[in-house]
């Protein structure tokens, strides 16, 4: 048996007629014959009587017709299914990022993407990026953003967004008013400091001792938010990604630019065997959406 002879017979059950099924399905009479006489032979017996010119529905043509619809029903589901898997992908979006984007940017992603796909599940963690690229590389994750620092084997992985770092300060604080942020206006200055193995925190440290600055570490902490938290709590000065204090999130701060200029580098990270399905497709483009935004704002 094949779907097609299936067809055939089924739309003589609800034409009545070889003639009416074969305009229903766009063929020709001797073509609906050839089909019905086929699967009468493989199943070994009569779907119709003929009377007088007409098809009539034997008993056994009767049992059969009642498990074809079901059949059809399930196949017409299936291809349902396959329609809204085409349309939206399978349902559900994992994403994993670092806290430096975690808080601002891919939130705006996720809200954006929401208001396309309201009916799309999303499972979003917010960890380190050793953790991330994990999640990523065990398939356990979709999407990753994650610091160039980690172990990219096992995992695709392209630049995401290369920030330039700014200085975040209470609005008392002596250097708020300045335009700039310079190695010498850190001497002896109290500060937040990233984690010794972050980049930023490496190319920071190579170029205050390169000026003969040592600022007053009072705080190390992986996470940038926790740095301009404590900046408005008046902790002191501290480098972060601007992301971290998009969309106004944390008020009592300033942020000026650091000079030299130091550079976040982020990276997008997806599983090795990662199928490219239109959610996840879609999804991506609200992040670049979201970093080119963010890019835009003063």
């Amino acid at each position: 048996m094949n779907l097609r002879d299936i067809d055939v017979f089924n739309a003589i059950m609800i034409t009545r007629g070889a003639g009416a099924a074969a305009a229903l399905l766009d063929t020709s009479q001797p073509a609906i014959s050839r089909s019905l006489a086929k699967l009468e032979a493989e199943l070994g017996f009569r779907l119709f009587d003929r009377i007088r010119g007409r098809l009539v529905p034997t008993r056994e043509g009767e049992l059969f017709h009642a498990e074809v619809k079901a059949s059809l029903v399930g196949l017409d589901r299936l291809k349902l299914r396959a329609a809204q898997i085409k349309e939206v992908g399978t349902g559900t979006v994992r994403v994993a990022s670092l806290s430096a984007l975690g808080h601002g940017l891919v939130p705006r992603a996720i809200a954006a993407f929401s208001g396309r796909h309201p009916q799309v599940r999303i499972s979003y963690q917010v960890r380190t990026s050793n953790i991330v690229r994990d999640l990523v590389a065990s398939g356990s994750f979709d999407i990753g953003l994650a610091a160039d620092e980690v172990d990219t084997s096992g995992v695709l992985h392209s630049v995401f967004n290369t920030p330039r770092a700014v200085c975040v300060m209470p609005k008392g604080h002596r250097l708020a008013r300045k335009q700039m942020i310079t190695p010498a206006d850190l001497a002896d200055e109290a500060f937040l400091a990233l984690s010794p193995e972050d980049t930023v925190r490496l190319a920071m440290d190579k170029i205050l001792a390169s000026h003969a600055v040592r600022p007053r570490i009072l705080i190390e902490t992986p996470y940038g938010l926790t740095i301009a938290i404590l900046a408005a709590k008046g902790m002191g000065i501290g480098l972060v990604n601007p992301s971290v204090i998009a969309d106004r999130m944390i008020g009592g701060i300033v942020a000026k630019p650091f000079e030299p200029a130091v550079h976040f580098r982020a990276l997008l990270l997806r599983p090795p065997d990662g199928i490219n399905s239109t959610l996840i497709t879609d999804f991506i483009a609200e992040l670049y959406a979201a970093r080119n935004a963010l890019s835009s704002e003063p």
